[in-house]
């Protein structure tokens, strides 16, 4: 890729008008082949072209990646001349460090979108994981937050790279070559813009055209100051819905009635201002009303609204008043001004969306306030596409989403479509300037281009095997309705989103939670075949749902990746969502995972059908393990070198391959022990453990790893850490497994009593005190306990195959044993057909039981 975009794949252009109306008429050419990718965009072909900037940004699947990565392939070559690559460069760790990054920069501020990572956090996985001129990916790209991060990579502020080279002393800084892959045609569009110094060209001209149309359209503000003589501009309107009595049939606006500026209060209730009967919002309607839509040239029934309040400026000096009938006659006019109002936007029935209709909303521009629209129009018939992401940019703090707050500190919420009863609206010419005012800095720091495509990631044009690395945040569950929030920009573009396969749970679209998996199994599928063997994705977590994190963990592992840490990523703001939610957490995490190299793949498939095979894996697993982490000068304990966790991988393993597993827990952990070394519950090869003996003899300090319990199996591995810092009765044990235990465990999920628990997984001494059993006795346990698992899930089986009959409770250790078996005996039947009578929150929520689930239900 050329700075000045004169030449292209060797071709030479003498304008950049020139190569657009080039790559433009090839576009034209590939877009019915294009077409038949899933995601494809819905839109016109001249509008898909019309804001494409080919070959560097498509809004629809981008045909010319696999060309960029020969390129960069070969520029790579260079740069290993030059010294600053390495051949031989190969990273076996993750990244391991918590990471606490806000979001104050120039770059983070200059667009809002639903989610997005902090580039200087994704510059550190980077600067982990790539040298220069490696290719990245990000499927669920956003707003191209990892294109930002990539470029920056050449040319960071001098804090932000003295930040960094405290925490990597091994960083080697230059430009890494991204693809930004996003569903969404705006989000794509908004990475196009972040991810173009050419922008910066048109700062000028976007500048001198806001002017323009300010001068042309500055009456839309304008008001009546209290002298009768002058005028003054208008900041903000605040508008009131209006309520009927029900006792008195009179009617009055929520804004006297109920917010109480002298108290800097709005109260929960009210009173009507006529005959004092008291209300709540949950008691009494808004008042609708029947006016003619001047563009539909029909009549339509919507929410009523009335302003109540005009903050404006004159002389510099801010005023207040109550809206007088010159204003109502401004508004008169302005509402017979015609708007484009494209039907391709028409409100639709959705999880989020559904609320418009709710409020007389039947087009999505209808949402952002008649006067910006007005402007907007004007501005994109001026300059079009060039503008419009300051116009994106602007949308929501245009609309009535924005809410009035009595400190002054008005804006709108974060992933969701909700209206308040007092929406604000602001002179939109105020918010362009402030938002272009955030452009230009952002824009300063962005020196170089990156690729950008629009496009679903269960499917794209890559070649395989060609990504160096992949970060990516994805959609979780039903956090946010994407395709639907989406809608109030994507309006301004003439393309949205195709969300056939869109990753979401959402009961419009008719998806599941398990729709949803399958989704992001077929995605991340796409991600292991397009990376490099031997390299290492990295995906951004934010739920607080225990399905969810199972489906993501199922749907990484079914698709061959092998997780390897887990690690806080703290964007220091928490979402609406987050701080109303009880089970909310307060930081994002960060899952590493790698792609099992050539060799290994290799070396496994001879040995897969014997025991050598799960030794080989586990050694190939440990050497991707964290060696050592430290936090606030303390050693922490990794979770992923546990006996428990070590298993579940290495059945996960297994079962992504359809190879029945060879070893049961018992052999599994003799084995361990014989052929690894321990240190506090962890286990490591002979090379890593000096690491971490030295390491931990500077860091003493030893912080145990956290353990939520709420299941049979955390609850074994409770009772471990307990009797392994000294043996205890049971009447010891009891008051604490009452307290940590029983209180936490998932509905439906049958605990077993303590004493159970103790006798199957310890020994129990003369004294009457308990202990962790040695290698030898733990393999008796074991395998007594797979007896009685299978008895019981023989029960199981019965139950499941009465009429309508459906389970309530189930021993889940029980069940994991069970469907272990019948994966061996490929009885995927029954794991299916007790896996539909179980409580579905027991399936989703347990990592092992979800995957043979997931494997058996392929398989009949």
């Amino acid at each position: 890729m050329v700075n000045d975009k004169t030449l292209v794949f060797g071709k030479e252009f003498n304008t950049e008008i020139e190569r657009k109306k080039y790559f433009r008429e090839e576009l034209r050419l590939k877009l019915p082949e294009l077409k038949l990718l899933d995601g494809f965009p819905i839109g016109s072909d001249e509008d898909i072209l019309n804001l494409s900037d080919p070959p560097f940004y498509t809004a629809c699947p981008n045909p010319w990646i696999n060309d960029f990565i020969k390129e960069w392939e070969i520029e790579k070559q260079q740069l290993e001349i030059q010294g600053k690559r390495r051949s031989d460069f190969k990273i076996d760790e993750p990244y391991a460090f918590n990471i606490s990054e806000g979001k104050n920069n120039p770059v983070y501020m200059a667009h809002s979108y639903h989610t997005k990572v902090p580039h200087p956090a994704i510059m550190r996985y980077i600067l982990h994981y790539t040298q220069p001129g490696d290719v990245i990916f990000d499927g669920f790209a956003g707003t191209g937050m990892t294109g930002v991060a990539a470029s920056i990579c050449a040319n960071p502020d001098a804090e932000l790279k003295h930040n960094i080279e405290l925490e990597n002393k091994n960083v080697v800084w230059g430009k890494r070559n991204a693809i930004c892959n996003d569903l969404s045609p705006v989000a794509s569009f908004i990475a196009y813009n972040y991810n173009n110094s050419l922008i910066q060209k048109k700062i000028e001209e976007i500048e001198k055209t806001i002017d323009k149309i300010e001068k042309e359209f500055s009456w839309l503000y304008n008001t009546k100051h209290s002298d009768n003589k002058s005028f003054g501009t208008i900041n903000n309107v605040i508008w009131s819905e209006i309520f009927n009595c029900t006792n008195c049939n009179h009617s009055f606006t929520f804004w006297e009635a109920a917010v109480d500026r002298n108290s800097n209060v709005i109260l929960n209730e009210f009173k009507c201002t006529h005959c004092d009967s008291k209300y709540q919002k949950n008691n009494i309607s808004p008042e609708f009303e029947t006016v003619f839509n001047i563009e539909t040239q029909e009549s339509v029934t919507k929410l009523k609204l009335q302003p109540v309040l005009i903050n404006y400026t004159i002389s510099g000096k801010r005023y207040e008043k109550i809206p007088d009938n010159d204003d109502f006659n401004l508004l008169e006019q302005i509402n017979n001004i015609k708007v484009n109002n494209n039907d391709l936007h028409s409100i639709y029935s959705g999880d989020e969306i559904g609320r418009l209709s709710k409020h007389g909303i039947n087009n999505i521009r209808e949402l952002i306030f008649r006067r910006a629209r007005i402007v907007f129009d004007a501005l994109q018939k001026e300059m079009g596409f060039d503008i419009t992401f300051l116009i994106t940019a602007s949308a929501q703090n245009s609309s009535l989403l924005y809410r009035f707050r009595l400190n002054g500190k008005g804006g709108t919420t974060s992933g969701t479509y909700y209206i308040c009863s007092t929406p604000q609206e602001n002179n939109v010419f105020n918010s362009l300037k402030a938002k272009f005012r955030d452009i230009k800095k952002a824009f300063k720091l962005i020196k170089t281009e990156q690729l950008v495509s629009t496009g679903s990631a269960t499917n794209n044009p890559i070649d395989e095997n060609s990504i160096d690395y992949i970060f990516t945040d994805p959609p979780f569950g039903a956090n946010l309705m994407y395709s639907e929030l989406n809608l109030v920009m994507e309006t301004w573009l003439g393309v949205i989103t195709n969300s056939n396969t869109e990753a979401i749970a959402n009961k419009f679209q008719h998806k599941n939670l398990y729709d949803y998996q399958e989704l992001m199994h077929a995605s991340f599928k796409e991600y292991y075949r397009i990376l490099k063997p031997g390299k290492w994705m990295t995906v951004e977590f934010s739920n607080t749902s225990a399905a969810v994190w199972n489906s993501i963990q199922t749907s990484l592992q079914n698709a061959g990746f092998v997780i390897a840490n887990v690690t806080d990523l703290d964007k220091k703001q928490v979402s609406f969502k987050a701080i109303t939610t009880a089970t909310a957490v307060k930081q994002d995490l960060a899952i590493s995972c790698y792609k099992p190299s050539d060799i290994f793949d290799k070396k496994f498939r001879e040995n897969q059908n014997s025991n050598i095979g799960v030794w080989d894996f586990i050694e190939e697993h440990l050497q991707h393990l964290p060696v050592h982490v430290l936090i606030e000068k303390a050693t922490l304990g990794i979770i992923e070198r546990t006996p428990k966790i070590l298993f579940d991988r290495l059945i996960a393993f297994y079962v992504q391959r359809s190879l029945p597993v060879p070893i049961d827990a018992g052999i599994f952990q003799q084995g361990l022990r014989e052929r690894f070394i321990e240190r506090d519950g962890m286990f490591f090869t002979n090379e890593q453990v000096q690491e971490f003996d030295k390491k931990k003899g500077e860091n003493p300090e030893f912080i145990q790893m956290s353990l939520f319990v709420n299941n049979e199996q955390d609850s074994i591995f409770w009772l471990r850490n307990q009797l392994e810092k000294s043996e205890k009765t049971e009447s010891e044990l009891h008051p604490l497994w009452m307290k940590e235990v029983v209180s936490n465990i998932r509905k439906g999920d049958l605990l077993p009593e303590m004493r159970i628990i103790l006798e199957e997984n310890f020994l129990k001494q003369d004294n009457g005190k308990w202990i962790v059993p040695d290698m030898t006795n733990e393999i008796q346990l074991e395998k007594i306990k797979v007896i009685r698992h299978l008895k019981l899930f023989e029960t199981y089986k019965d139950q499941s195959i009465r009429p309508q009959g459906r389970i309530k409770e189930v021993r889940v250790e029980a069940l994991r044993t069970g469907f272990k078996q019948c994966y061996q005996d490929k009885d995927f039947k029954t794991i299916v057909t007790i896996g539909d009578k179980i409580p579905n929150n027991l399936l989703m929520e347990d990592e092992v039981l979800l995957q043979f689930y997931d494997i058996a239900s392929s398989r009949i």
